[in-house]
């Protein structure tokens, strides 16, 4: 299977040549040609007669150059204009619609992919308690009633079930049975994780100031492994969409593997949701549909605006909250993210929503997932009892982050978990069920918890929640909830960064709505589901710090227009809580865990604030500069065996995202990645040997070995005594791959500064 990010950032192969003089004596060989036209995209062979030079496909775990691709695709719009007739105009109205037509595709296919997830789920999920006679692949909920999806709902959705059948009526049997498919549950979902291993380069920039010996047939750094298809995904794309790239994350073989792996993980009953994965699957979904439409395939940032777009599409798909999904992809995952993209997350979301309406995986025949109808306002006594959840939400959130981000760092570091991941989930799935199935409430999946929690119980339900509020004593059922609500928190903690497909979003809604049902056990004015909604809203602002997405998202999940500002009041004041415990949600403390680099330029820039360091700070030592700079000759030529060297230098500092600067007495003269560096020494180089003169800067004369093509030579510059809040700014509003350091008066050259190496500083600021 391709390479994911060779596919994502790398263009088509081209038959066209470059006929620009600058390649004439490369083109004058069959094989360099040939070379040429496979890795050089049409837009970059355009470049090459400006000054910001060509630029190669992406390498795994480097930043994209989100200014180079901004021009290239200015060329690519130029030379469609320039086609005119009647070809010129069908090809701009294409161009023009590329986005839109891609928005929508991603929205069909996630929900067709979310619909089978959820479908497979339902099922699999009550075979631990039992399974319908008259269709085993019928869940319960659909074999006891005449809710079926693909169907519109029926009035008559019946109270008996002589249809479905408990495996034995013995309840140690039945424990035993919940248990032991629960663990084979979790070892099929977390087997087929692993099937997803990876290992990723050095992502410690900072560590290449230091040079290491390298041995015969060391490839370089050796990077970490990660499991593509495990955890929700989210803190991934969150880097991805930052401008980093991350080999075979959106590959089909792991948006199919996630969504297998989601069923099995989900139905073990553990505290973790498929809401998460589905962000993954339709970030997946956006990827391939991308690569379908020459605007997106061939340029990294364009790329990343239709994975931005196509992330709202999972959490319209996961809650049934369109808007939501289009406000969680703006405020949670993206960093870049123009008006545009916003206008085709609306489209794409609303597609979504649309098919997974119609395709009715729940048999209701609606959006709303937890529909409720309180009847009954609240008075502004109430606002005392909301800003109580809020705090309680922001103490859960905090606690629940130190304790998972410490039980990643020490306890999952142990050998035994570390080297077998499944067995991890074995102990994790068997402490959960023998946990959860005494609780009559926690044995249920985690959606079907918030359902039953938020019941009003002054209708005609006549659920297990209602009967035992109905009672005089409610001392058991208040027990059960307390007992809910730390099962959940501890589970959640231990679950959370498991080798198998989770999302943190229905266990933290879980654990709210447990709370809320508690505190309401004691406000007899209005329905506690209320309060189990509001806390339920509060915890996972706790967690992930959302705010305005969350706020519409539930009210999208109930329908309850008319309580937003409960979960507004209650929403803040969790963060506010949650932030005084811990700086940064979940998402980010998992990008720590993880080791991506990832740069917050809000909280970058809080940081800096407060150390008042300059920009001569990030100068790399002395060797390090000598390592990677080149001394220029006024010919402007070096031979191929000193730029051999110095991208030997650059593989044993293992300075992936590095390159080389060109200067002439002491002054820059231009940039020359590690990248187009090798491509240019090891392919178009194998025609030269190591005596040749390469010519790196100038205008080509013939027969002349020319790789000024690849020289940027218009890098950006910032003064050595600059304040480190200008280098954060323009890293941050500019997206660059890097940044020269120039000295203050006299301009020479004094340093480099790649993004790598700003966020490897940024981290040890937190510290």
């Amino acid at each position: 299977m391709p390479d994911v990010e060779q596919a994502t950032e790398r263009t088509h192969l081209l038959a066209r040549l470059v006929q620009d003089r600058r390649l004439s004596a490369v083109q004058h060989e069959t094989d360099a040609g040939s070379t040429i036209s496979t890795h050089v995209s049409k837009e970059e062979q355009l470049l090459c007669t400006t000054s910001i030079g060509e630029r190669l496909p992406y390498n795994d775990y480097t930043t994209i150059d989100w200014l180079h691709d901004l021009v290239k695709d200015s060329y690519r719009s130029q030379s469609i204009q320039a086609l005119g007739g009647i070809r010129g105009t069908l090809a701009s109205l294409f161009e023009s619609g590329q986005g839109w037509i891609a928005a929508a595709l991603i929205g069909v296919l996630t929900a067709c992919v979310a619909f089978c997830v959820d479908v497979a789920e339902a099922t699999v999920s009550d075979w631990k308690l039992g399974y319908c006679s008259t269709n085993v692949f019928s869940n319960r909920e659909s074999c006891c009633t005449n809710r079926h999806p693909l169907a519109a709902a029926k009035i008559n959705l019946g109270e008996s079930c002589s249809e479905w059948h408990m495996w034995t009526d013995d309840y140690w049997k039945a424990f035993g049975i919940f248990v032991a498919f629960a663990l084979a549950f979790g070892v099929i979902s977390s087997s087929f994780t692993m099937l997803t291993k990876s290992t990723l380069p050095s992502t410690a920039p900072g560590h290449g100031d230091k040079p290491r010996s390298l041995k015969v047939g060391d490839q370089g750094v050796v990077g970490k492994s990660i499991y593509l298809a495990a955890g929700s995904g989210i803190p991934e794309i969150k880097t991805i969409l930052s401008g980093f790239v991350i080999p075979h994350f959106l590959d089909l073989k792991v948006l199919v593997i996630k969504a297998i792996g989601a069923v099995f993980a989900v139905a073990t009953g553990m505290c973790l949701g498929k809401e998460g994965p589905f962000v993954h699957i339709s970030t997946c979904v956006a990827y391939l549909v991308g690569m379908l439409f020459p605007k997106y395939n061939e340029n990294g940032r364009k790329m990343r605006e239709l994975l931005s777009a196509g992330c709202s599409a999972g959490l319209s798909v996961a809650f049934g909250a369109p808007i939501g999904g289009v406000l969680f992809s703006y405020e949670e995952i993206s960093t870049y993210f123009p008006r545009k993209v916003l206008w085709r997350a609306f489209l794409c979301s609303l597609f979504a929503a649309m098919v997974l309406k119609a395709l009715n995986p729940t048999g209701t025949g609606k959006l709303v997932l937890f529909e409720t109808n309180y009847g009954i306002s609240y008075s502004p006594i109430h606002y005392l009892i909301f800003v109580l959840l809020g705090i309680a939400g922001g103490l859960f959130g905090g606690v629940f982050c130190k304790a998972n981000f410490l039980w990643s760092k020490k306890f999952r570091k142990y050998p035994m978990i570390k080297n077998y991941p499944v067995f991890e989930v074995f102990l994790v799935v068997l402490a959960t069920g023998l946990l959860q199935y005494p609780n009559p409430m926690t044995r249920e999946p985690g959606d079907a918890i918030i359902k039953n929690l938020l019941v009003d119980c002054r209708g005609a339900s006549k659920g297990w929640v209602c009967q035992q509020e109905a009672k005089d004593d409610k001392s058991k059922f208040i027990g059960w909830l307390v007992y809910g609500t730390l099962v959940k928190l501890v589970l959640t903690t231990i679950t959370f960064g498991c080798k198998v497909p989770s999302g943190i979003i229905i266990p933290a809604l879980d654990a709210g709505a447990f709370f809320g049902r508690f505190v309401g056990q004691w406000v007899t004015t209005i329905s506690p589901g209320v309060f189990a909604m509001v806390g339920a809203a509060a915890f996972l602002a706790g967690v992930s710090r959302m705010t305005i997405s969350l706020c519409v998202i539930m009210f999208e999940l109930t329908g309850e227009l008319e309580y937003i500002v409960p979960n507004m009041i209650a929403i803040l004041v969790a963060k506010w809580v949650a932030d005084a415990l811990e700086k940064e949600g979940v998402y980010d403390l998992a990008q720590t865990v993880l080791g991506h680099p990832f740069l917050d330029a809000d909280h970058a820039m809080s940081l800096v604030q407060k150390s008042q360091d300059i920009v001569e700070r990030l100068i790399p030592p002395k060797q390090t500069m000598h390592d990677i700079t080149v001394d220029v000759p006024r010919d402007n030529k070096v031979t191929k065996r000193i730029l051999e060297e110095k991208l030997e230098k650059l593989r044993e500092r293992g300075l992936l995202d590095a390159g080389l600067v060109l200067v002439q007495e002491g002054m820059l003269q231009g940039y020359l990645s590690e990248s187009e560096l090798d491509f240019g020494l090891h392919n178009l180089g194998r025609l030269w040997d190591s005596t040749s003169r390469i010519r790196l800067l100038g205008d080509p004369e013939d027969g002349d070995f020319d790789m000024s093509v690849f020289v940027d030579r218009t890098p950006l510059t910032i003064c050595a005594k600059a304040p480190m809040e200008y280098l954060v700014e323009m890293f941050g509003k500019l997206g660059l791959r890097y940044l020269c350091v120039v000295e203050e008066g006299s301009g020479k050259l004094v340093g480099v500064v790649i993004k790598k190496r700003l966020v490897v500083y940024l981290e040890s600021l937190k510290h």
